[in-house]
């Protein structure tokens, strides 16, 4: 029994010392136990109270070992006399739960050395000697933690004694005091930033534009700035609020491919001769307002979208055009001065074609007599100092032309 002691230390001692691989909580919890012992009736002895007192080392937030030292003064059974019982054993616990949860069920697995000896009768099994046994055992039972220090610890243990073949069982109580630390793993490693070839702070993994000069200013997708979408970037664009969807060049200009200083998207004639003198909408000759109707439209804020509500005042724009069968219409959509003018622009150009749409569409009007322009803030009929002013200024017109 001398010897068994200094090695189930020093097998503690080791599982201290085991290598902290990534960053967890300790715990050693001191075991003092209570319990009741019933022995296998070939050992003759009687029922009887056992104490004794564990260290346990949780390495794991489930897992555990201990080692426990148990005593216990047996009377012998059969015949007159007592024995006396000590053990020590090393053990592995499974806790089902964390050791922060207040209850801890478990489950133990384990082994020792157990050593009965002769009190004022012989032996059971050899005359004027001790026995010494082997035994595992198997055991089940659960920790709770009245609080970060002190648990309760009820457990269930039977015990096979390998020497003479042997089941043992013992119930206990205990009360343990519990010592945590939180051991450190070794600092992660920190990735390597991803390549970014052009130097524009966007990864190659994700850089559409992987040929930026450096210092160009560059959205999140590595690519320059196109504020008005027409595939020239903000940096070369010298018309910067373009229609969508109109034909560019490399400036990001609208394209004038008759040179007659009207650029196609407003060009209602796209193929006048070289030198020829045209109106706004780049055809020869002199157009003249002859009628303008405005029209009582209400668009949702910051939006171009019309539904069939307003065909009934739509419409009477289409009546008039086919009552005059050689006049034209220009769809004139205004604006007052809130926000930026490009902006207003480029939304009164939308309501514009979308009144436009709607009386080339449902309405039948032939397309070719129909064109939409929007001039945003650039002519007011009211203050915009005013609400009612900025009111009035939010229009759309149709202007009826005729061309001399």
């Amino acid at each position: 029994m001398k010897i068994m002691r200094p090695v189930a230390l020093a097998a503690l001692t080791t599982t201290l010392t085991l290598p902290a691989l990534a960053e967890r909580q300790e715990t050693i919890y001191l075991n003092p136990f209570a319990g009741f012992q019933l022995f296998d009736d070939k050992r003759d002895l009687s029922e009887t109270g056992t104490f004794g007192i564990g260290i346990e080392y949780r390495f794991r937030p489930h897992w555990a070992l201990e080692a426990v030292y148990s005593r216990a003064d047996a009377d012998r059974k059969y015949v007159a006399g007592e024995s006396e019982f000590e053990e020590i054993r090393l053990d592995g616990t499974y806790y089902f739960a964390g050791p922060e949860a207040a209850w801890n069920p478990y489950v133990s697995l384990g082994g020792g050395h157990a050593k009965f000896g002769l009190g004022d009768t012989i032996s059971y099994t050899t005359a004027g000697t001790d026995h010494d046994e082997t035994r595992v055992n198997l055991g089940a039972g659960f920790r709770y933690n009245v609080s970060d220090g002190i648990s309760i610890r009820a457990d269930l243990r039977e015990f096979h004694g390998i020497d003479e073949s042997t089941f043992d069982t013992m119930v206990s109580l205990g009360l343990s005091w519990a010592f945590a630390r939180t051991v450190a793993g070794p600092a992660p490693k920190t990735p390597p930033p991803p390549a970014d070839s052009d130097g524009d702070s966007v990864p190659d993994n994700r850089d559409q534009c992987p040929g930026t000069s450096a210092g160009t200013r560059v959205d999140n997708t590595g690519c320059e700035p196109d504020g008005d979408r027409d595939g020239v970037a903000d940096s070369r664009d010298q018309c910067p609020d373009t229609v969508s969807g109109a034909e560019v060049d490399r400036r990001g200009c609208e394209l004038d491919s008759d040179n007659d200083g009207v650029v196609n998207s407003q060009d209602r004639c796209p193929d006048t001769a070289a030198g020829a003198k045209v109106d706004a909408e780049g055809c020869e000759g002199v157009t003249e307002t002859v009628e303008t109707i405005e029209l009582r439209v209400q668009f949702p804020n910051n939006s171009s979208v019309i539904d069939h509500a307003y065909d009934t005042e739509i419409r009477q724009v289409a009546d008039f055009m086919q009552k005059y069968p050689d006049t034209r219409v220009e769809i004139a959509g205004h604006a007052d001065s809130s926000g930026k003018a490009a902006y207003n622009k480029s939304l009164s150009q939308r309501r514009a074609e979308a009144v436009a749409a709607r009386l080339t569409g449902p309405l039948g009007v032939d397309p070719a007599r129909v064109s939409a322009v929007g001039y945003g803030e650039a002519e007011p009929i009211a203050s915009n100092d005013t609400p009612a002013g900025r009111a009035q200024n939010r229009r759309v017109e149709a202007r009826i032309q005729v061309r001399r």
